[in-house]
């Protein structure tokens, strides 16, 4: 599905370089459209497809190698959490414990503090608390005692390896209001959100709409999908709204762009 490989590659990073004290990875330049298609498994989570995609498209660059990946971490039988990647750069030798996610967050303008205005679409899923996972929780279980066989079967020394995020994201706006994010990065705000009932109102009414399946979310919009009309999409969206669950809808107006909505339920 080269489409999602190019989605997830032409994301934009949450931030740059370097903020909150994680360094972001950051991808060297390559023609996608010269990579290897993929067949994603389907049934795993969005975000495990998105490790998918990571380890095909870094395998398919000449920088790196990927020595581990879904590396279960345990204590007795306990589970404790899982390292997401570790690379070598084959250029400089280093190894680089990359930690990855791709979320899709809707800013709240009644909060003041960029890192606080980023919810998930179903207000299930804070950034900050992302963050805190991240840097309390899965970077330090580099370090954790039952990886020793993995560093003496690679040769590697685990206090030479580098630790970076590879944390791409979407960000939706208010309808009709223009946000302030920094320091994140500006480059990832990709679309609107509504409220359900603001949605019912007259100047939806002259627009298409296709409600993308959730690995779709990633793409970019393109016209060659099944629309549907206002009325048919309130119908559909509302089946969404009575579970709970946010809808992610393209927008075709004829103006020859297609935009992103989400409508929320809450």
């Amino acid at each position: 599905m080269r489409e999602l490989l190019l989605g997830f590659y032409n994301s934009p990073p949450l931030w740059k370089n370097q903020q909150f004290g994680l360094q972001q990875f950051e991808f060297p330049d390559l023609e996608v459209s010269m990579v290897d298609s993929i067949d994603l498994p389907t049934n795993l989570r969005l975000g495990h497809q998105m490790e998918v995609v990571f380890k095909h498209l870094v395998t398919s660059t000449s920088t790196y190698e990927v020595l581990l990946s879904n590396v279960l971490i345990e204590a007795g039988k306990i589970r404790i959490g899982e390292l997401d990647f570790i690379l070598k750069n084959l250029r400089t030798k280093q190894h680089i414990h990359v930690e990855l996610a791709y979320k899709f967050y809707i800013i709240n303008p009644e909060i003041s503090e960029p890192i606080y205005r980023l919810m998930g679409p179903n207000k299930r899923d804070m950034f900050y608390t992302k963050l805190d996972k991240l840097k309390e929780k899965q970077l330090p279980l580099l370090h954790h005692e039952s990886l020793l066989p993995y560093w003496e079967t690679h040769n590697i020394n685990p206090l030479e390896i580098g630790q970076q995020c590879c944390f791409k994201a979407q960000l939706f706006e208010p309808f009709r209001e223009q946000t302030s994010i920094r320091p994140l990065n500006a480059e990832c705000i990709s679309g609107k959100w509504i409220r359900f009932d603001d949605f019912n109102a007259k100047e939806f009414s002259t627009a298409d709409y296709y409600i993308p399946k959730k690995l779709e979310w990633v793409i970019a919009p393109h016209p060659k999908v099944p629309w549907m009309t206002h009325f048919e999409t309130l119908m559909e969206v509302n089946l969404r709204m009575v579970k709970e669950n946010a809808a992610m809808l393209w927008v075709n107006r004829g103006t020859g762009e297609i935009e992103k909505l989400f409508v929320v339920w809450w």
